[in-house]
């Protein structure tokens, strides 16, 4: 008897060589590989006679081979394969593979088979360029019917995956099966399956990996669905629950100290921010740990609702953290919390791999109090202060964090590493959150230490993603919901253009115009802060799909840098900005844009999040049609951030030179040039792309047909209704084994904040 956790490499068919293959794609045994799902099917259920009505149409013939020929190009180190098969109408029909001489040892004179693939005239003879095929005599696993298409790798088919699939099902459908019948026991409920018509999981696994019609594998998705998004309601439920059990420290809501820092920002709250900031004060006066997330547009004001949660808390004599994803964003929000928090008695830590400062008020006489208060009754005043930052040692900087004398502690992935101690931390602010892997996230609430380990710090979550509310619910069902949904009144709208090749030096030209409005803008002693220029992005995309930039996607960039530098704009000051520049020189080239040095900033994807420069008014996104709609509005935050008016320029086509051939311009690239709001660009997004637009498993944990369905309201509705249904009868599913332990499997992959 076999188990369904049996490793791959004891199966005698699956060879060394396969089991590395599957190994790096995350499959290591039998139960591992039936759940290996496909990402999309080619459709050759039309089995149909030859004829010109399926001229350039997808379909599957049958008919037996009647002449085989292997042609070699030698100079072009080629082969091509040539059979014409006689079909049962008398129409013969040609078939051509390209560099698979192989396939003639299967495919002989007199061999019955079947093809399919798109029927085109070849002259005037019916043809099909590398049709999948199969010998008549089998059953229908690469042709006549919906044919699975798996992720693959280098070394491994999908064809290949097929057969073993097949093999491997099988026996699970026999009433005498060799399998273990233990392991394949359905862990959804037979009441639920029933209330909802969902498939048994055999019939599921069948229908996914060899589906009968469209019809069977559309609810046989949605029976995967439902399980994946009940499994992550369950899990929800319960880590609000555990929350809500959970002791945190409750801080007052000191309505004097918000009022008077409020009152005396530079600029008015938006009606969405007061409504978010007073959600988050209210949430600190609790017992139990706050878990909030913070979902707001590029500059709806995400940092000053964080630094009026950071001030409440800092006030009260416990300590803040905000955790960033890159150094650069973590030493902007150090730069602006100095400046936010400049009149008032907080010290200031900025704990990266590269950087280890502190910046502490520094009374200054010199300067008058005309417009400031003192506020009475309070712990922190607004008094006359100025800031210093002083570099220091990291053994020095964890001393202050660990004695409070650093009440606020800005950082990176730094921050959770197991020297770094607090006195008394009491908030946990997390930017760009999606952008931690699942265990950093996880890390950072329940083990980051500190003193009292009985208390959990209270938690912020920020994303500049704007996210549809259903899918922020879904995904995020535990924690507490705050929209930035109103962008302030003083902010001009971006104007968005899409640019084909044809128009490029039009652009070039109103660039240099742009540039060109500061007085002395090419006079290097004029290059200074002070200087009140216009300034430009040209961000490239990857080239390759990976998850972070590789020498292709480097070479690229330089090249493009050269390319603006000496023949485009030779009389600017361009720079250069990648992923894989050191930590030093990303923040020495973002320092010389910051200060006006660099006109034009060359990069790719890097300054997608947390670059702010208000001189900034051009961004031009190169190849556009790469991109997603959110991550395009994300990159087109990048400018708008001052009072002048700024632009967008989408370039298409690949050829980044003009031509005379016609570029046609994706629809989706449209909507861009319509709105500036986020949310309703992010609705287009899922419409479009689905919610792994958002979420990519990397950073989620789910399932990809999870997230094809994460959209569906209602799937989410049931599966939640049922979750909370099961929790009150069954609060430790002790009755539901099975269920239980899918869950604890489903918890090690996913964190749900």
């Amino acid at each position: 008897m076999v188990n369904l956790n049996l490793p791959l490499k004891s199966i005698p068919r699956i060879t060394p060589k396969y089991v590395r293959v599957l190994e790096k794609l995350g499959v290591f045994t039998v139960k591992d590989f039936l759940f290996y799902f496909p990402f999309r099917y080619d459709d050759f259920s039309q089995i149909v006679s030859i004829s010109e009505d399926y001229l350039n149409q997808v379909i599957t013939v049958s008919g037996k081979i009647i002449k085989t020929k292997l042609n070699r190009i030698f100079r072009r180190k080629m082969s091509i394969v040539e059979i014409i098969i006689g079909t049962e109408n008398n129409i013969p029909l040609k078939a051509v593979w390209f560099n698979q001489p192989f396939i003639l040892e299967t495919l002989k004179e007199g061999v019955e088979v079947r093809l399919s693939g798109k029927l085109i005239l070849d002259g005037k003879k019916f043809s099909m360029s590398s049709p999948a095929w199969e010998k008549s005599s089998r059953d229908m696993t690469n042709t006549g019917r919906l044919i699975p298409i798996y992720p693959q790798t280098s070394g491994i088919t999908s064809k290949w995956i097929r057969w073993q699939m097949k093999m491997l099902l099988e026996p699970l459908g026999h009433p005498m099966s060799k399998w273990t019948s233990d392991v394949l026991i359905d862990i959804l409920p037979k009441e639920i399956r029933k209330k909802y018509n969902l498939y048994d999981i055999y019939t599921t696994l069948s229908q996914i990996h060899f589906p009968d019609s469209k019809e069977k594998l559309i609810r046989a998705q949605k029976r995967m669905a439902f399980q994946e998004m009940f499994l992550v309601q369950l899990k929800t439920i319960q880590i609000k629950k555990e929350f809500a059990e959970k002791n945190s420290t409750g801080i007052k809501f000191d309505e004097k100290l918000i009022k008077n820092f409020v009152n005396h920002l530079p600029f008015k709250l938006t009606n969405a921010q007061r409504k978010a900031s007073f959600e988050i004060l209210k949430d600190l006066e609790k017992p139990r740990p706050m878990n909030r997330l913070l979902n707001g547009d590029v500059g709806s004001g995400k940092t000053i609702v964080s630094a009026i949660s950071a001030l409440q808390t800092i006030s009260a004599s416990y300590q803040t953290t905000i955790m960033a994803p890159t150094e650069v964003l973590a030493r902007q929000h150090f730069e602006s919390f100095c400046e936010i928090f400049k009149n008032y008695d907080i010290k200031i830590a900025l704990l990266t791999s590269s950087y280890k400062l502190i910046s502490e008020p520094k009374a200054n006489q010199n300067l008058k109090i005309e417009n400031l208060k003192l506020i009475e009754n309070c712990k922190l005043k607004i008094e006359n202060y100025t800031r210093t930052i002083k570099s220091t040692t990291r053994s020095e900087l964890l001393t202050s964090i660990q004695t409070n004398e650093v009440q606020l502690v800005i950082g990176t992935h730094a921050l959770i590493q197991k020297d770094v101690k607090f006195k008394n931390l009491a908030l946990i602010i997390i930017d760009e959150q999606h952008r931690f892997g699942v265990a950093q996230r996880a890390t950072l609430q329940q083990n980051i230490p500190r003193e009292s380990a009985q208390q959990v710090p209270h938690l912020l979550t920020m994303t500049a993603t704007p996210i549809p509310r259903t899918l922020a619910i879904a995904f995020f069902g535990s924690l507490d919901l705050s929209i930035l949904d109103e962008m302030p009144k003083n902010r001009k709208p971006i104007i968005t253009k899409i640019i084909t090749p044809t128009g490029r030096e039009k652009v070039y030209n109103f660039i240099r115009s742009e540039i060109k409005k500061s007085p002395a803008s090419t006079r290097e002693d004029d290059r200074s802060s002070t200087r009140g220029g216009r300034q430009v992005f040209v961000i490239l995309p990857l080239i390759e799909e990976s998850l972070s930039e590789s020498m292709i996607d480097v070479k690229a960039v330089k090249a493009e840098h050269e390319r603006l530098s000496k023949i485009i704009f030779p009389e600017f000051k361009l720079g250069l900005l990648h992923g894989k520049l050191k930590a030093k020189e990303k923040e020495a080239v973002m320092k010389d844009f910051s200060d006006k040095k660099i006109d034009i900033l060359v990069s790719t994807s890097v300054v997608e999040v947390g670059i702010d420069i208000p001189n900034a008014t051009v961004i031009i996104i190169e190849n556009s049609e790469r991109f997603g709609l959110t991550q395009l509005h994300q990159f087109r935050g990048r400018v708008g951030r001052g009072k002048e008016q700024s632009y967008c320029f989408l370039f298409t086509a690949e050829n980044s030179v003009p031509t005379s051939v016609p570029t046609r311009i994706p629809t989706r690239l449209k909507i861009l040039e319509k709105t500036n709001d986020g949310f309703e660009i992010s609705e287009h997004d899922l419409k479009l792309r689905g919610p792994g637009q958002f979420f990519g498993n990397i950073q989620s944990g789910l399932p990809d047909i999870a997230m094809e369905h994460l959209s569906n309201v209602k799937l989410i509705k049931f599966a939640r209704a049922e979750a909370k249904n099961l929790l009150e009868n069954d609060p430790k599913l002790k009755e539901h084994p099975l269920l239980a332990d899918a869950l604890k499997k489903f918890s090690e992959k996913i964190h749900l904040e």
